[in-house]
């Protein structure tokens, strides 16, 4: 009985449970399970946030906690000012919330807690697992392996094709995409030595890193999520960004310049390449699951199937791994402008988030519905603006801004390079996930994979700062002047 207390009193344990579950919840065939698991494990976290609150003190130790504090206060106060029937869920999100600061970003309030560890066994997780599923959607994709199934126009699953791009074993595309840039980036981690130095650990298979890697390109192209393309190319760039700027010593404005001229030269090349290559590879992938489609057609029917073949005639069915929707936007601009009218009920306090999909269809165009579609105005910061108002934006951005701070302090601010360690990886997907926000429901009031992901890496990047905040250096600057810390 006292090892099962130990367990359920192990933050550690909650979170790996908790982000493997929600990992689960993107899967199609077993995402209802997943969820209804994920009810206990939402009311254990909640149990472990009051628990972590009593024997840390966790609020208090948590870095820049006034303005969390803050920012909670007036989610609360906003949710009962606009109080609807929709206040179960406005509550259900705050709870959330909390679990995301309380739990995640506020690991770094843990005494004698190693986060290395605990980032090498879920990256360990992640490489394995996508890798297999990978293989499996894209084998079934070759072989013209499928299966659809709808229930009621609630729940489908259509395996491994969906609206014509690439989903595999997940519910649909874009989280696919998703979860193909956070393995790639899992690899990144797992790619570094000094990770293994720090935790005494034999360093990860190269070639199941490449393994992983290349089946992970394959479905974050094939799956057309031009969300996760930015992500990818983001993390890219930010990763590109620190490499060029990563010096020791002071630097000239001419140098300074150079750089930046090289870097945008680069970056352009970059870029560029990659959408090249995205077009070319989904043409090409498009003409060989075609013949591998039909040869495998040919085995089971009759000689008419082999004469299409040597004719080389085209299907018009063939799957192009392109939007069948045309749109760019995909009707984003529609729902962004909903926000701004949103915003204009409340413009101070907010509406409280259970109210966005509640307040468009009584009091403005009815835009949002409670649909998987649009229940959500897919843009992180407009979510929290038009739920908080100006007052729970300015709070939540005056946290981000010292956290991002702070953290950037640590990749230019130190002695010795942090090349070798994990550290440039984590600040890189923060930043382009912070762009990624910009185009999905994936900052903060979201229960799902992607959100809890992106607070998961934001509490191993508190660990480093808090860790390493006493071997953070003056810099010099231009070899004349210093930078100060109280300045940035």
């Amino acid at each position: 009985m006292s090892a099962f207390k130990t367990k359920l009193n192990d933050t550690s344990l909650f979170r790996k449970l908790y982000i493997v579950d929600l990992f689960c919840c993107v899967l199609s065939f077993i995402q209802v399970p997943a969820y209804v698991f994920l009810v206990f494990l939402f009311v254990w976290g909640l149990r472990l946030v009051y628990i972590n609150q009593k024997r840390y003190g966790t609020f208090f130790k948590m870095r820049f906690g006034l303005w969390i504090g803050a920012f909670l206060v007036f989610s609360l106060l906003s949710i009962l000012i606009n109080f609807s029937y929709t206040v179960l869920f406005s509550l259900v999100m705050f709870l959330h919330v909390m679990i995301c600061f309380f739990l995640f970003y506020g690991m770094h309030t843990e005494p004698d807690f190693n986060f290395k560890e605990e980032l090498y066994s879920l990256s360990v997780f992640f490489v394995y697992v996508t890798t297999v599923l990978n293989i499996i959607g894209i084998f079934s994709l070759l072989f013209g392996i499928n299966y659809s199934w709808e229930f009621f126009n609630v729940y489908k699953i259509c395996f491994p094709i969906f609206e014509n791009r690439l989903t595999g074993l997940y519910y649909n595309p874009n989280l696919l995409g998703f979860v193909s840039v956070a393995a790639i980036f899992c690899c990144h981690i797992l790619a570094k030595s000094g990770l293994y130095r720090d935790i005494g650990k034999s360093p990860f298979p190269k070639l199941m890193l490449a393994v992983c890697i290349i089946t992970n390109v394959f479905s974050l192209i094939l799956c057309d999520s031009n969300a996760a393309f930015v992500l990818g190319m983001g993390y890219a760039l930010t990763y590109l960004v620190y490499i060029f700027f990563d010096r020791r010593e002071g630097i000239s404005p001419s140098i300074v310049f150079i750089r930046v001229i090289t870097l945008l030269i680069a970056g352009t090349i970059l870029v560029t390449s990659a959408l090249m290559f995205r077009t070319i590879f989904k043409a090409g992938f498009a003409a060989i699951t075609a013949k591998t489609n039909s040869m495998v057609e040919a085995l089971w029917k009759e000689d008419e199937i082999i004469r299409e073949i040597e004719e080389d005639a085209p299907k018009d069915n063939g799957v192009t791994f392109n939007h069948e929707n045309k749109n760019i936007d995909s009707g984003r601009f529609r729902l962004w402008k909903e926000s701004l009218d949103l915003f204009k009920i409340s413009p101070i306090i907010g509406i409280a988030n259970g109210n966005i999909v509640f307040y468009s269809e009584e009091y403005l165009n009815g835009t949002l519905s409670y649909s998987y579609h649009n229940s959500d105005l897919h843009n992180g910061y407009l979510t929290i603006i038009v739920s908080t108002g100006v007052i729970g934006g300015l709070l939540f951005g005056t946290f981000a801004f010292r956290f991002v701070k702070h953290a950037a302090q640590h990749l230019f601010l130190r002695r010795k390079t942090v090349r070798d360690e994990v550290y440039p990886c984590l600040f890189s997907f923060l930043c382009s996930y912070m762009v990624y926000s910009l185009f999905e429901r994936a900052l903060l009031y979201d229960i799902s994979f992607m959100v809890m992901f992106f607070w998961l890496v934001m509490g191993y990047t508190s660990c480093y700062v808090a860790k390493y905040e006493h071997l953070i250096e003056t810099q010099y600057l231009f070899r004349r002047r210093r930078i100060k810390r109280t300045l940035l």
